[in-house]
């Protein structure tokens, strides 16, 4: 009997940048490393699609292609209240910004999230956030497997298709 992977959400509000970037490169070392784990992401804003243009953010697209990581394209995505069932882990990519939107939206899930502190964009550029998010998911990882899957600051390359 196969155990089934742990599922980790990622959220923000528009699920084009930060939780984009945040479930590519978590899908990316996991798979690199064979841990049973997969991530998503979807945004709190309704009707997320709506907010940007495009399947995904520029600045995501150039972070993972200077990481060798192929981008996976989709429309954002709304979470779901069946989503908070679904997923082993949710976190929001800032509290500030998305707590609020939680619990407006899905009332007593709110603790169920675990929030981290990334600004979005207008906040803060890319270049710092990009890897911030990235050391962090590399330190979930870690939490969640009891082992370092791969150097810090490194990608493994994406394997040959």
């Amino acid at each position: 009997m196969t155990v089934p992977p742990q599922r980790v959400l990622f959220l923000c509000t528009g699920n084009y940048y930060r939780s984009r970037f945040a479930e590519h490169i978590f899908n990316h070392l996991a798979t690199a490393a064979r841990l049973p784990l997969v991530a998503d992401s979807a945004g709190l804003a309704p009707q997320c699609w709506t907010r940007n243009p495009g399947d995904l953010s520029p600045h995501t697209v150039a972070a993972l292609r200077a990481r060798n990581i192929a981008a996976h394209l989709r429309p954002p995505r709304d979470v779901a209240a069946a989503d908070f069932a679904a997923f082993t882990r949710i976190i929001a990519m800032k509290e500030a910004e998305h707590r609020p939107m939680v619990e407006q939206r899905f009332g007593g899930f709110a603790q169920q999230v675990q929030y981290w502190a990334f600004d979005d964009i207008e906040d803060q550029p890319p270049e710092v956030v990009v890897p911030a998010i990235e050391a962090r998911v590399r330190a979930l990882l870690v939490e969640l497997t009891g082992s370092n899957v791969v150097a810090p600051g490194r990608v493994a390359p994406e394997a040959p298709r």
